[in-house]
């Protein structure tokens, strides 16, 4: 079976909408002017009579027209029924929708009744007497079925909105087409095979117009498509919602601390699209999640949930979410999926979609080469229709000759049937020694973590460039990159992707360590599991074997280890032990460690006598160091050096490495100095400093590294002064700033002349005052490279704003001037001409949003309490996002009628009391944008 036609990409050119109407009807007016509003809206249109000639059946180049757009809208009119050419279309478009093509099909009922379109009823009921007369009865049949299908879908009626009003119904349909548009898809791959029959079942259920929230399970065996299939799903019906959150790898991800919350984070922020308040507790977003989702409609994925408490976290209620959500729950645990509404085993592929399947990853075609059919055959028998084992084994024998296929054929017929490890590990085994020996690290310690950690660990560990070795592993279907959402208080949250894998891989590769030495686990490469880490440990039983030990018992009572259970571990190189507290010579150790791990180390200072010359990654957060070492140490194979919270930190090291790109030093707040041989760090990039708040001076040597792009000095409070030089630093190109007080520190960020990033927020620990205004950091100087400003909590009052102009901010992008107490905007957003986001929440002394330039596409005024009066920009150059909750004294919206297009976010019942206030003009645009979504 083919591939779901969902999944794949439209041909270049392909056209936004497909328009069909009767233009004898229409043409010079409403439809010619719903034209005009979709090109003007930067929507590619085909108008089903532009310049292509009629006859008595569609023509090839109208049907690609229509079988290559994303969305059809169909203009019904009195005459409609007459013409056989509107009819044979609307069949066309018909079959496109229910062929799952993602295609969506927009009625409109223009000065007609959606029952006579359904009923074939009026108008319709003339033409059709006519068409019984000329056409075949088969034909005539289509035609009804047609219409009966496109009168029960969800439309447009201009006798129903916008009281009749053709220029608003226009500029309603704009929106909700603009909507429909904006992209939403997640990757999938392009050749997926025997999914078409599962997914269209789902669909179907899910699809179905219901007001209640129904829940789908989907279930099976590991491997065996459960994720991909409800990827699929999500494609084809994430525009029906007004908010869509597919939340992957639900139980690996909640295994890391406090594991739930980012998850929480995650569902808000792709549902909302903006601002999420801060909470570091999964019960707190339990409550942020129902009190911000349940008015609306969503669509979310919880992809391999292995435990109740997930599902409790992410989605512990209907009751959370809006009339007709939709929700969809993936597990090998059916018993999961006891409170959904219907669940789905996927079972495994038929013998003729696993051959394809296996061939588009061995052949890069849908069907074997003719002389390698046989022994496709074959390979295909011993994956079992797993489609995880056909596409690693298919990518396996890529490109191998004919003798290597048959050898790795005759070594995989002896594998059993039901080993389905087994039949995995052939893959492992075609890869040369430093790509095993990579694939083992990542699935014995580093699942989940951020790829540019992995890559410097796995750097030093092998000879090949480690981007090539992750890349490698990629391509031959052994690890994958998962996007995720990295914490950040901020308007904008960043991503990152971090190296996932899946649990039979996993599992496989820890296998393979095992068995190399079932019973003595002191002889194994790699010690991972807690219980083995600690009985090696504890009883000595330590081998030169041991490339890699993992032990973390940070929950558990502190444990003490002497330095002699190491002894005899001569090429450790990677070492987690977190919790543990270490006792002895530390010359014990390995002296090849290249990637140590330990939070909560007890120690005051580092041993002169460990030996760290091989390190890459040193880890050591949370810990009681009062100074990494006394002297000089040049350590130049050293990529990151973390030493966040470390509360005792007095100063940093003298450390000279050509190699250092990460110091990560926030949360030491009794660090007083950092010792000036910074400047030695040739490669450094990042320098976080947040939170040292004894910190009084930066040595000047800090200019010296020209290296560095990102600067975190927020929190500083003692902070007196910037090193001169800095200014001169064309890398430095995010400073974050929070907190800071100090005129003379923030007067030197104001000769940072290429910074783009800039964030200069309070803090609840630094209240607000003057001094941002008295250092003229905000006083009309020209940052012509800065792009996004934070001015979060700054203590803006109108005194202050009097001081501040913005108009030199010509490239500024991001503006966030969030929990100020200023009436009304500070001076100058009005010529920044790129300015496409700016944030006023809980602003409460806020009254009134004017002069906001025409490049503004997102404007978030939540919680403005004293909010009055709102002046949209002119002539917009792109839609507007508008959120207003709790914003409940607004009485004016200036230039609303104008826009095209706008997004609403304004709650109904918090502010039912405001619509006696607000202008009729007003009230009827914003509560019909309400009740549309709702619907």
């Amino acid at each position: 079976m083919t591939e779901p036609e969902s999944s794949r990409s439209r041909p270049e050119g392909a056209y936004d909408v497909f328009l069909s109407f009767r233009g004898e009807d229409n043409r010079k007016t409403f439809t010619d002017h719903l034209y005009t509003a979709l090109v003007q809206a930067g929507i590619h249109t085909f108008r089903d009579d532009d310049a292509l000639p009629r006859g008595e059946e569609i023509s090839h180049h109208l049907l690609r027209a229509i079988r290559e757009s994303k969305i059809s809208i169909v203009v019904f009119s009195k005459g409609y029924a007459s013409s056989r050419w509107c009819l044979n279309e609307l069949v066309e478009i018909l079959k496109c929708k229910n062929r799952k093509t993602g295609q969506i099909v927009l009625p409109i009922f223009y000065d007609i009744d959606p029952s006579d379109v359904r009923k074939q009823t009026g108008s319709f009921a003339e033409a059709f007497d006519k068409h019984e007369e000329r056409f075949e009865e088969k034909l005539v049949k289509e035609w009804r079925k047609a219409l009966e299908d496109a009168g029960n879908l969800s439309g447009w009626s201009l006798n129903d909105m916008a009281n009749g009003h053709e220029a608003k119904f226009i500029k309603e349909i704009i929106k909700d087409v603009l909507n429909k548009l904006e992209p939403k898809y997640l990757y999938v791959p392009e050749h997926l095979v025997g999914m078409d029959r599962l997914s269209r079942k789902i669909f179907d259920f899910l699809s179905t117009a219901t007001d209640d929230v129904r829940i789908v399970g989907i279930h099976g065996m590991p491997g065996i498509g459960k994720t991909t299939t409800a990827q699929v799903v999500f494609n084809q019906l994430c525009y029906e919602f007004e908010g869509s959150s597919f939340l992957s790898d639900v139980n690996e991800r909640s295994k890391q601390v406090n594991g739930l919350v980012p998850l929480q984070k995650q569902l808000l922020h792709d549902i909302l699209n903006q601002y999420v308040a801060n909470f570091d507790c999964a019960d707190r977003g339990k409550v942020l999640i129902k009190e911000r989702l349940r008015r609306k409609r969503v669509l979310v994925v919880a992809d391999d949930v292995a435990h109740p408490d997930q599902l409790n976290a992410l989605m512990g209620d209907r009751s959370w979410f809006g009339p007709r959500s939709r929700l969809i729950i993936t597990t090998r645990y059916s018993s999961l999926l006891r409170e959904a509404d219907q669940t789905y085993q996927i079972e495994e592929l038929k013998p003729d979609e696993s051959l394809q399947l296996f061939s588009r990853h061995a052949f890069k075609d849908n069907k074997p080469a003719e002389d390698y059919i046989e022994l496709s055959k074959k390979a295909v028998d011993f994956c079992g229709g797993l489609p995880l084992a056909l596409k690693v084994i298919g990518a396996l024998l890529y490109r191998e000759n004919k003798d290597r296929w048959e050898s790795k054929i005759d070594n995989m017929s002896r594998i059993p049937n039901h080993d389905i490890q087994g039949k995995l590990l052939i893959s492992y085994h075609a890869l040369d020694g430093e790509l095993q020996r990579a694939f083992l690290d990542i699935a014995c310690f580093f699942i989940g973590i951020e790829k540019e950690y992995v890559a410097k660990v796995l750097g030093a560990r092998c000879c090949y460039n480690p981007e090539v070795v992750l890349e490698t592993l990629r391509e031959r279907s052994l690890i994958q990159f998962h996007v995720c959402i990295i914490e950040d208080e901020r308007l904008l949250s960043r991503t990152g992707r971090t190296v996932t894998m899946h649990d039979l891989l996993r599992d496989m590769g820890r296998e393979v360590v095992c068995n190399a030495s079932p019973l003595l686990l002191g002889k194994r490469t790699r010690i991972w599991n807690k219980d083995d880490a600690w009985n090696v440990l504890d009883h000595q039983k330590g081998t030169d074997v041991v490339e890699g030990l993992a032990l973390d018992v940070r929950a558990s009572e502190v444990k003490s280890l002497s330095t002699g259970s190491f002894a005899e571990m001569k090429f450790l190189n990677l070492l987690q032990i977190n919790g543990v507290h270490l006792t002895g010579s530390f010359e014990l150790l390995s002296k090849e460690l290249m990637w140590l791990c330990w939070h909560e180390c007890r120690l005051k200072y580092f041993p002169s006598d460990f030996a760290l010359d091989n390190l890459a990654v040193l880890d050591m957060q949370c810990c009681d160091l009062k100074e990494l070492w006394e002297g000089k140490k040049i350590l130049n194979k050293l990529k990151i050096l973390d030493l966040s919270y470390s509360w005792n930190l007095i100063k940093t090291p003298n450390l000279h490495s050509s190699g250092l790109e990460k110091l990560k030093l926030e949360g030491c707040s009794s660090l007083v100095e950092v010792h000036q041989s910074i400047g030695n760090l040739t490669s450094l990039v990042f320098l976080n400093l947040d939170g040292c708040c004894s910190l009084k001076i930066l040595p000047e040597s800090v200019g010296n590294v020209k290296s560095l792009k990102t600067l975190n000095i927020s929190s500083c409070s003692q902070l007196e002064k910037l090193p001169e030089r800095m200014g001169d630093m064309e890398s430095l190109t995010e400073l974050l700033a929070d907190g800071i007080e100090n005129e003379q520190v923030l007067s030197s960020i104001g000769q940072l002349k290429h910074v783009r990033w800039l964030s200069l927020c309070g803090n609840s620990w630094a209240p607000p005052s003057s001094s941002l205004i008295s250092a003229g950091v905000l006083n009309g100087k020209p940052w012509l490279r800065l792009k996004r400003l934070e001015l979060s909590n700054a203590g803006l009052s109108d005194h202050a704003t009097k001081c501040v102009d913005l108009s030199g901010l010509s490239a500024l992008e991001v503006l966030d001037l969030s929990r100020n107490k200023f009436s009304s905007l500070p001076f100058g957003i009005g010529f920044c001409p790129k300015l496409w986001s700016l944030s006023v929440y809980e602003c409460e002394y806020l009254v009134s949003i004017l002069d906001l330039p025409s490049s503004l596409e997102c404007l978030v005024a939540s919680h403005c309490k004293s909010l009055k009066r709102v002046r949209i920009p002119s002539e917009p150059k792109k839609e507007l996002y508008i959120e207003l909750f709790d914003s409940y004294s607004l009485e004016e919206i200036q230039g609303i009628e104008d826009l095209i297009y706008f997004f609403w976010d304004f709650t109904v019942e918090a502010h039912s009391h405001s619509r006696n206030k607000l202008p009729k003009s007003v009230v009827e645009v914003l509560f019909l944008s309400v009740s549309l979504a709702q619907k």
